[in-house]
């Protein structure tokens, strides 16, 4: 039986390399679906997972009843990789995210977290292995913002690990700029605040393996690049992340490879400059965009239509 922190927890966070060989699963077609006939040359060829390690999903199916949402999704992350996962809305973001963090179950396929196959964990160890930023956050809670951060650490709980669990909340809180709204109810704090917390629980969960839904979704400017900053900080001492985010130009800064999805498939996926292409992203979004480049880094903007004069 999991006990009241758990529930608890989980209520705060959700209201719900470079390899180029290829796979002899791969998709023909690169992933490439009812596209332009010259897409699929633009595609990178996908690489051969490590099962052993990071996040591994093979042939990822999800339906609600007769609507497939996800149709036979492969995609792998390696621990020290950022990886962003952008679509359209209602292509499969937040699903996929779901499946591989072990919140919702597939209709087929399976998924590895550092080669453990999570169909077969207690939810408990899974919660070693991985920790979860969903986009919602239960606002009834009564608990604090410090309580809400400790209970990041309830997965350790009686066993050596806890010893570090003062210092992991205190680094994570500080990390995220909590220090000065620590005693604060959860429920009184604006939704980019109430983000910013439900991140600090995260990392004082000190797990191998990060999933974030849209993290900086209701951030202002400064505390979306503080965010991508932790999240880079975590990423570099060999943590494996991956993040569904809307902002085209916070994922070309930040990541190092990118999940392109469209209606409930990947199209492409590789390093971000081979994937965040015009042709891709226009393609994704039925819409055309500009990609920019200023200081070495990729600026998306989407084509806008001139005012038509009085």
């Amino acid at each position: 039986m999991r006990g009241r922190d758990s529930d608890v927890a989980d209520s705060v966070n959700s209201a719900d390399s470079t390899d180029r060989d290829v796979p002899s699963n791969a998709d023909p077609n690169n992933g490439v679906h009812d596209g332009p006939a010259d897409l699929a040359s633009l595609v990178p060829a996908l690489r051969t997972p490590d099962p052993s390690a990071g996040i591994v999903g093979e042939h990822i199916e999800v339906a609600f009843g007769d609507h497939t949402i996800l149709a036979g999704v492969d995609l792998d992350v390696r621990p020290g990789e950022l990886v962003a996962l952008v679509g359209p809305n209602g292509c499969g973001k937040s699903t996929l995210l779901s499946v591989l963090s072990g919140m919702r179950k597939p209709r087929a396929g399976r998924v590895l977290l550092d080669g453990t196959d999570i169909a077969h964990t207690h939810e408990r160890d899974r919660a070693k292995l991985r920790s979860l930023v969903t986009q919602h956050n239960r606002v009834d809670t009564p608990f604090t913002v410090g309580e809400v951060v400790s209970m990041g650490r309830y997965p350790w709980l009686r066993t050596p690990q806890a010893v570090d669990s003062p210092r992991m909340i205190a680094e994570a809180i500080d990390r995220c700029d909590l220090s000065g709204i620590v005693n604060r109810p959860f429920p009184h704090l604006s939704g980019g605040q109430q983000a910013r917390v439900s991140l600090a629980r995260a990392l004082a969960q000190n797990t191998p393996i990060m999933m974030l839904d849209e993290p900086t979704a209701a951030l202002d400017i400064r505390h979306q690049e503080q965010v991508l900053q932790v999240l880079t900080e975590h990423r570099r001492s060999g943590a494996t992340i991956l993040l569904v985010v809307h902002d085209l130009t916070l994922a070309a800064a930040y990541a190092d490879r990118v999940a392109l999805m469209k209606d409930g498939h990947i199209v492409a996926y590789g390093e971000t400059r081979e994937v965040m292409t015009e042709t891709l992203l226009a393609y994704i979004y039925d819409h055309p965009v500009d990609i920019f480049e200023r200081d070495g880094r990729l600026i998306v903007l989407p084509q806008r239509r001139l005012p038509i004069a009085d």
